[in-house]
């Protein structure tokens, strides 16, 4: 589990490309290695994955190509940065909201409006994910816990940034047209899901 506090941007050294397999190969700093074995969970942009080797400070993972369709992963390659985060221990403030790691899908930014001291990004995603994405409720994108603005119902929402958030992640380097990683609030999924059912198995008369 995670809290979706991005807690490093970190650089991609390289990307060893197979098929059906990406090996991604992370620079990671003193303070994400302490601990850190093979088997460990982290989140990178978001997406739950598995230490495979440690090398001094260069930590690498396995990406299946399941997670590589569902996810920006496939993108990435050396030189690239990615937000990450290591998995929660037992009392660990939750500063964000409870995430998995498990990535919906990828909706595609659409529009960047920026002033003094106020950055909003607008997102398109698929509409069958909208009755999901409520206002003022959570969603995570690239791993960042943030709070849904506004929705529209074709398939769009928008988040506001505070500049220590632009500051410790790397949405300040995304342009339009760019894709990221989704993961919806689990928590509203289930209830979304639960009053569904019970309505359709108790219709109103």
């Amino acid at each position: 589990m995670y809290t979706g506090i991005v807690q490093r941007i970190a650089d991609i050294i390289a990307v060893d490309k197979k098929t059906g397999l990406n090996t991604l190969i992370i620079d990671f700093d003193n303070a994400l290695l302490n601990n850190l074995t093979i088997g460990a969970s982290v989140a990178v942009e978001g997406v739950c994955l598995t230490v495979t080797t440690i090398n001094n400070n260069k930590i690498s993972f396995d990406v299946m190509q399941e997670t590589l369709n569902k996810t920006t992963l496939g993108l990435l390659n050396a030189g690239d940065k990615v937000n990450l985060e290591r998995s929660a221990k037992q009392g660990d403030e939750i500063g964000g909201h409870l995430l998995s790691g498990h990535i919906e899908g990828t909706a595609v930014i659409s529009q960047i409006k920026e002033s003094e001291n106020n950055y909003m990004l607008y997102f398109t995603c698929p509409a069958e994910w909208m009755k999901y994405i409520l206002p003022k409720g959570y969603i995570a994108i690239n791993g960042a816990s943030l709070t849904i603005i506004d929705t529209q119902s074709t398939g769009g929402f928008n988040v506001s940034l505070i500049p220590e958030t632009l500051r410790a992640t790397t949405f300040k380097l995304k342009q339009l047209g760019d894709r990221v990683n989704i993961e919806i609030d689990n928590q509203t999924k289930v209830i979304v899901t639960t009053v569904e059912r019970y309505l359709q198995e108790h219709p109103i008369q």
